[in-house]
């Protein structure tokens, strides 16, 4: 680290992110745009490792790109963005909870499944697989849904 500012492997390294994921959120509007050394290698200041951090934390908790990217904006403009992000957070968790309940209901369908499964027990052949129905398939679907998506909740994200 240097005091003009750090090169993007130092940025990327102490947030633990790749040059290229800091190029993305540049192009995506989340980080700005670096310096260049005449050499042509990015120089980021040091508050780009707060800002990286700031956007994982984010994301991690289901923020998207383009949520982040309007946000960070209005606070660059300086402008306070609090009562949107607080609003969008509260609609994701709206959605969890929603996921949940699918998941109760999921859960309790398999349960019930497997009770009645094992209540067939010592009638063979059991064919356990053949008394599937419309009830776990509806089931299934929300589960199917959260399990093969990328985060759930969120679309992909464009590049």
């Amino acid at each position: 680290m240097r005091g003009k500012g750090l090169r993007s492997g130092e940025v990327a390294r102490a947030t633990g992110v790749s040059a290229d994921l800091l190029r993305h959120y540049e192009r995506r509007g989340l980080l700005a745009e670096p310096k260049r050394l005449s050499s042509g290698y990015r120089v980021y200041p040091v508050q780009a490792v707060d800002r990286v951090r700031l956007i994982q934390n984010a994301l991690a908790i289901g923020f998207t790109l383009d949520e982040l990217a309007t946000f960070l904006r209005e606070r660059d403009a300086g402008r306070a963005p609090c009562g949107k992000v607080r609003a969008v957070a509260g609609r994701k968790l709206e959605e969890v909870e929603r996921r949940i309940e699918e998941l109760v209901h999921f859960r309790d369908g398999l349960r019930q499944t497997l009770d009645e499964w094992d209540a067939r027990r010592g009638n063979l052949p059991l064919r356990f697989l053949e008394t599937l129905g419309p009830r776990d398939r509806e089931a299934a679907a929300a589960v199917s849904e959260i399990r093969f998506s990328r985060r759930p909740g969120r679309r992909k994200e464009k590049a």
